[in-house]
């Protein structure tokens, strides 16, 4: 809107474009769901996330959507069998490196806490002497 100094007031001539909603189809969101499920390393999904122009939330939405079909019963179950089984792998993949990380810094911390003690049984050998 435009304001005159004589208290009119005027639509502004200047047409703004209205963006149109994306579609995906079927097969464009499972391909992604795919291929975030093998995502393993960090940020490999937000690189796909900016490569595909698509928010995090759309991803998570159609990871959701891709589970539920995979839990439906289907005609087509050689087709379903092997997206689960990849699905399968992806995650798998994804727990043992998690479980991994886990075990790392358990060692990480056993390993501080037995030099702690060495230091106190020192410190304790030393006040007794």
């Amino acid at each position: 809107m435009i304001v005159n100094t004589d208290k009119k007031v005027e639509k502004n001539p200047e047409v703004v474009q209205k963006a149109e909603r994306r579609r995906f189809t079927a097969e464009y969101k499972r391909r992604i769901a795919l291929e975030a499920e093998s995502c393993g390393e960090p940020g490999e999904i937000g690189a796909l996330l900016r490569r595909e122009g698509i928010y995090s939330s759309v991803l998570q939405r159609w990871r959701h959507q891709l589970r539920e079909e995979s839990l439906a019963p289907s005609k087509k179950s050689s087709t379903r069998d092997k997206l689960t089984a990849a699905q399968e792998l992806a995650r798998l993949r994804r727990e043992n490196e998690r479980l991994k990380e886990k075990l790392r810094q358990a060692e990480l911390i056993i390993e501080v806490q037995k030099k702690v003690s060495e230091l106190m049984q020192a410190r304790s050998h030393e006040k007794t002497d």
